[in-house]
């Protein structure tokens, strides 16, 4: 790629906020023409999504574009994620996710412009450079550039710097980017940043789309959610596309302030890292799937599938997101989910949502049994069923009793 190596174009992935901001005069001032691309992973209102068009018109970039993710993040994410069904850590359900698809967008770009030069705004302690970076060094001979690693090598206070160096310039700088770090993208909002990162009590600042308890609607909400082979398909009998199902699942859920949580996970790195989430939609889904996949999976398959899952978390959160592992797992993933089919009915007062009705075709019902109640075997069954399933603790209490 030696023609390449000699453009000075580069390719910034965008998003208006303070990191990717300061990158703009940075890249400029050391001869690059920066071309912006913000990938709406549809986390973002009409609105918002015209201030980040200005603000890189403002900042003076070369060219700015604006790609449509919500499609490809259900597809290469949100599937296989709610078919794994495990959150980092237990918890945490990889609202970071979307990086990839953004480094999608960033590599498109510079091979439309002819140019191997490619620019993010993650920092040298968080996770997102080892997602960002992993992800291009997979796609092809790039070179990558990371002014916020870059000025961390001489500043401390790399925020405060940051936003004296636009204010410098003559570029203001959002309120709320001067407390919080904000990431939104239709699987949810993470805050981190300020008393967040000292473990204290988030400020009522520190909040994105879940209401708080005085807003709660008086009336309890139920939800339908239909799935087809493990995939949702319809809310409340409307056929939705995977994105804008996620959407509307956001907004129902959201106004109940489910799927709000605060977070301390080993980052890949080593570091402790601390956020306020909130995926109300993702949570409910989860949820759902989760009840509907208890009735129909088999005992066996319901225990194994969690330790699979937790493997394919692991990849996404940590990079490997193109490794082959990560195809394998989903090649089983998928495999488990012809069965997964029906509905269930979500239902929330508020905060915690419940599954509390599920109605499927594939339930693995006994015909003449019913757990505790009723059964079609006889006691002599039962019984000698009991002494054969305890026999090995049995004959180790019998020889090593003391006598």
């Amino acid at each position: 790629m030696s023609n390449l190596s000699e453009s000075r174009d580069i390719v910034l992935a965008f998003s208006g906020g303070l990191d990717t901001s300061f990158c703009v005069p940075y890249l400029k001032e050391r001869g690059w023409n920066v071309h912006t691309v913000f990938a709406d992973t549809g986390g973002v209102d009409a609105e918002e999504r015209a201030f980040i068009e200005a603000r890189a018109a403002e900042l003076g970039v070369a060219s700015h574009v604006t790609v449509d993710g919500g499609p490809a993040i259900w597809e290469g994410f949100v599937k296989p994620f709610v078919w794994a069904g495990e959150g980092y850590q237990g918890q945490y359900p990889l609202l970071v996710s979307d990086r990839y698809l953004i480094v999608d967008a960033a590599l498109a770009r510079a091979h439309a412009l002819g140019t191997n030069a490619i620019a993010h705004g993650c920092t040298g302690m968080g996770n997102d450079q080892v997602r960002f970076d992993l992800a291009v060094k997979a796609s092809g001979d790039y070179r990558i550039v990371a002014p916020i690693r870059e000025i961390q090598k001489k500043h401390t206070q790399t925020r405060a710097y940051e936003q004296q160096y636009l204010e410098a310039r003559g570029f203001g700088v959002r309120a709320k980017q001067q407390q919080y770090t904000i990431n939104e993208n239709l699987l949810g909002v993470t805050l981190s940043g300020g008393e967040i990162d000292h473990w204290q009590a988030p400020g009522i600042e520190a909040r994105g789309w879940c209401k708080p308890r005085s807003e709660w609607p008086d009336a309890p909400l139920q939800v339908t959610i239909k799935f087809i082979e493990g995939e949702a398909v319809a809310v409340n009998g409307e056929a939705l596309p995977g994105d804008k199902l996620l959407a509307k699942l956001n907004g129902l859920f959201a106004a109940y302030g489910v799927g709000r949580g605060m977070y301390t996970g080993d980052t890949t790195i080593g570091l402790k890292g601390r956020i306020v989430y909130e995926a109300p939609g993702l949570i409910a889904l989860l949820t759902a799937h989760r009840a509907l996949e208890e009735a129909v999976l088999t005992k066996q398959q319901n225990r194994f599938k969690p330790e699979i899952a937790r493997k394919w978390v692991e990849l996404v959160y940590e990079g490997f997101y193109q490794d082959p592992l990560k195809s394998d797992i989903e090649a089983f993933l998928k495999s488990s989910q012809h069965k997964v089919n029906g509905e269930v009915v979500l239902e929330t007062s508020g905060a915690r949502v419940d599954a509390v009705a599920v109605r499927s075709p594939h339930i693995l019902n006994a015909k003449g049994a019913t757990y505790a109640q009723s059964a079609d075997w006889g006691v002599e069954e039962a019984e000698g069923f009991i002494k054969l399933f305890g026999m090995s603790s049995t004959l180790w209490a019998e020889v090593n009793s003391e006598r």
